[in-house]
């Protein structure tokens, strides 16, 4: 293969390359735009059917169990546990899971991988070649039994925790835009909607929120219903203030757009001391890393020389 004939497949590779790194941020934002716009749409179809049903008088086809009356023998299934049920079915929804099913399924899980984990640790210790003590072989089933119950509160934990931050980090901008749209005389439903429209390319999983409330207060009669479950969903500080301030407006008659003015400078303060937290609690982070590589990298550079011009010196 000549020289050129490689020039030419490399330039080729480099182009296809640049062409991808510049098409794919298009491609993804228009896929979030579709999935976030999948959620509010399967919503309203929900609320509808709801809807639909209450004014028809509850009546139900008895020739076939659909999808809806599978959904509501999970619920029912879910009340059966208790308080335990409803606390995580919201933590589901924290975390972005909205499936009717999961929170049995997590609990499931919780139940069986505790079982799971011993037994792998089970053929791990049979399987040594050494002896190993009994005391030490209890440690490891505890402890694989512990590790099975706790992971998935630890992984729901750490989605729940991801999200609610994605969600006070933008959602500061969203109610500047809010506060637009409201002065400009436009209705909360309405402004909701625009909003969860625009926000969707830098934030969707708060798209995907406010898509929701904007169905929920179109469709529901209460519309502080809407705004408290969409607190309880959420589940961060931002939209437990949102939804609180929306709420005392309605019932007292307040300004919207003063409350808008008010928690929007409100957020942008928490956000502006969470990241002075961070920048203060930067250097005593670095310590470690800087004595672990960067010191002996220093010492290597200053005393590399000395040491050759000494072992030279002395040959």
């Amino acid at each position: 293969m000549g020289s050129e004939t490689l020039i030419v497949i490399v330039s080729a590779l480099v182009a296809a390359i640049s062409f991808m790194a510049f098409a794919l941020p298009f491609l993804d934002k228009q896929e979030k735009k579709d999935r976030y716009r999948s959620v509010i749409e399967k919503r309203r179809r929900t609320l509808f059917e709801q809807t639909k049903e209450r004014a028809a008088g509850g009546a139900k086809a008895h020739d076939s169990v659909s999808a809806r009356e599978s959904v509501a023998t999970l619920f029912k299934m879910q009340k059966l546990l208790g308080d335990m049920g409803e606390k995580v079915r919201y933590q589901m929804l924290q975390a972005g899971i909205r499936s009717p099913g999961a929170p049995l399924k997590f609990m499931v899980a919780r139940f069986v991988l505790p079982f799971v984990f011993m037994g792998v640790a089970m053929l791990f210790v049979m399987g040594s070649d050494k002896e190993v003590d009994g005391g030490m072989v209890y440690l490891i089933l505890m402890g694989s039994v512990g590790a099975g119950y706790g992971l998935p509160k630890l992984i729901l934990k750490n989605m729940i925790q991801k999200r609610s931050q994605e969600i006070n980090l933008a959602f500061p901008d969203a109610l500047d835009m809010m506060l637009i749209c409201v002065q400009g005389g436009i209705g909360l439903e309405q402004t909701v909607d625009r909003i969860a429209d625009e926000i969707a390319e830098h934030s969707p999983t708060l798209a995907e929120e406010l898509g929701i409330l904007s169905a929920e207060m179109a469709m529901l009669n209460d519309r502080r219903v809407a705004l408290q479950d969409f607190a309880r969903r959420v589940g961060s500080g931002a939209a437990k203030s949102f939804a609180t301030a929306l709420v005392q407006a309605e019932q007292y008659g307040t300004s919207v757009s003063k409350a808008l003015r008010v928690m929007s400078e409100d957020l942008r303060d928490q956000r502006m001391a969470l990241a002075e937290q961070k920048a203060a609690a930067l250097p005593p982070k670095l310590t470690v890393p800087m004595i672990a590589f960067f010191l002996p990298v220093l010492f290597v550079v200053i005393l590399g020389p000395a040491i050759i011009q000494a072992m030279q010196s002395g040959m």
